[in-house]
This record gives structure tokens, sequence and C-alpha cells, in this order.
């Protein structure tokens, strides 16, 4: 049975969703194929308001503490509204990678690039990003400090692995060029340190070989590549450090397309998986 709080929300989003017509609008479900410049077709399918509000129970027992179901649902409709390409995926893998990034506490598409919602074939693609790795990290309580640096050809730069670790870098006061290395560097408050150095083409090997969509123009490689090339060094160097569970959740969901959400007992259950093509 439905609580009395759930009720109460999924009134608010009823409603909200009958009084809004704008609101219908910019989330209207668009057929995967059509060209978002074409003349409106007949709309068929249910709105992201009209999915939120069916699996609310579900979707209230899976956010952090500090969200809502219908601070989620206006997350949502500004997504759609910034992004048309989103509009053309399945509803329900759009709820279920907007799911994931929200029950992490990392707030998608924003400038704080916490985490991405990437529209792909039809399907969402959730992606932590590299700020979104470090918050993960430090809520964990096991961290000093954790951070990346991009090298450049003109800075001063030299590291040692082995029994006498270490790593300098004085940055150039005007950098040449792209950079040439990126590095991550993490503190534990155990007092272990690890550190991983990568040069500029492993990073784009490492793109190309893993990075499914990484040639989609919304893909985070093409619309900020320095913060995914810092990410996933930083990943690198956490390989075999301590981890969250958040942080681990994390990881396993990332980059994963979202196909199907289902609730069932009010409870959500997501399947992601990487078997897409890219655009």
């Amino acid at each position: 049975m439905v609580n009395v709080q759930t009720k109460g929300v999924r009134d608010k989003l009823a409603q909200k969703a009958k009084m809004n017509q704008q609101v219908n609008q910019a989330t209207d479900i668009i057929p995967q194929n059509q060209d978002v410049t074409a003349p409106p077709q007949k709309k068929t399918g249910q709105t992201i308001v009209e999915l939120m509000e069916k699996m609310a129970p579900a979707i209230e027992k899976m956010l952090p503490k500090h969200l809502t179901v219908e601070r989620v649902t206006q997350l949502a409709i500004t997504l759609y509204r910034n992004d048309h390409k989103l509009k053309n995926c399945a509803p329900v893998s759009f709820l279920g990678a907007l799911m994931q990034a929200t029950q992490l506490g990392l707030e998608p598409n924003t400038p704080l690039g916490l985490s991405y919602l990437i529209p792909r074939d039809g399907f969402v693609c959730f992606q932590v990003g590299y700020q979104g790795v470090i918050e993960l990290a430090y809520r964990s309580n096991k961290y000093i400090n954790i951070y990346a640096h991009a090298r450049y050809k003109n800075d001063e730069f030299e590291y040692e692995k082995g029994t006498n670790m270490y790593i300098k870098h004085k940055p150039a006061d005007f950098p040449e060029g792209e950079p040439t290395h990126y590095y991550a560097v993490y503190h534990l408050i155990n007092g272990g340190m690890n550190f991983e150095v990568w040069s500029r083409e492993q990073v784009l090997h490492h793109m190309k070989k893993y990075a499914k969509g990484y040639e989609n123009n919304k893909s985070a490689w093409k619309t900020s590549f320095d913060s995914m090339a810092k990410k996933t060094v930083l990943l690198a160097a956490l390989k075999y450090a301590p981890k969250s569970i958040e942080l681990a959740q994390a990881l396993a969901a990332d980059e994963k397309v979202v196909k199907n959400v289902t609730a069932e007992d009010d409870i959500l259950d997501i399947e992601a998986d990487y078997d897409v093509v890219a655009e």
C-alpha cells in the first residue's frame, strides 16, 4: 500500500502536469528516429512526468534523503529542455540513468562536472565525471587529498615509481600547446599514497578502446576532454585503493547504457549494459 507521504507527492506531480502545459510539451516523447526540426507528429507514449508519477513510490525509496521526487522531476524537465536528443531516447532509459545519478548525489549535466547523461542509439548512458569521482572518494573519509592535473611541455615535471616513488610538478606561468601528460595523486588518512602518470597518447588509446560513443558530439570526451582524461588517470590510480560502497557503485554503473527500468514491490530494477553501437 502506498503511504500518505508518497500519495501526496504523486498528487502534486499530477496537478503540476495538468496545470503546466509547457512542461508537458517539453517532456513529450519524440519517436526515436524523428528529426526534432521536422513538423510535429502525433504524440504517443508517456511523458517523463507521467512515468515518474507512476513509479513515484519506488523512486522515493531510492533517493537520498535530501532529494524528493518532485525535485528530480524538475531536474528531468530541465535536462529535456536543454538537450533535444534526450527526448528521442526511451523514457524508461532516461529515468534509469537519471536515477543512477541522483541516487549517488551527482547532479548530471551541470558545470560542476559531477556526472553526465548522454543520449546514445535511443537509450541514455550514465557517465561519472572527474569531479564526481573525487566527490565520492572524499565522502568515504579515507582520503586526506586526491587530485589530478595536466602537464604541459614547458612545465618542470619528473617522477619515479618503485621503492622511492615521488612526483614533482612545477607548472609554467604560460602553458604551451596541449597537455603532454595527465597524472593523479591520492594520500590516505592511514599514511598510504599512490599516483599514476599517463601520456596524452595513452589517454587517447584508452578512449578509443573503451569509451563507446566518444565521437558523439554530446559525449564528455568531446565537450570536456581534459576532465575525462583526468578522470581516466584518476581511476587508474584508484584501481587498488580503498573505495566506499558509493564509489564502487558509481564505477560499476559508469558509461553503461540503461535499457529498461521496472518497478516491483516499490523497488526500481535498472537494466544497463555496454552492448550498444556508438552514434
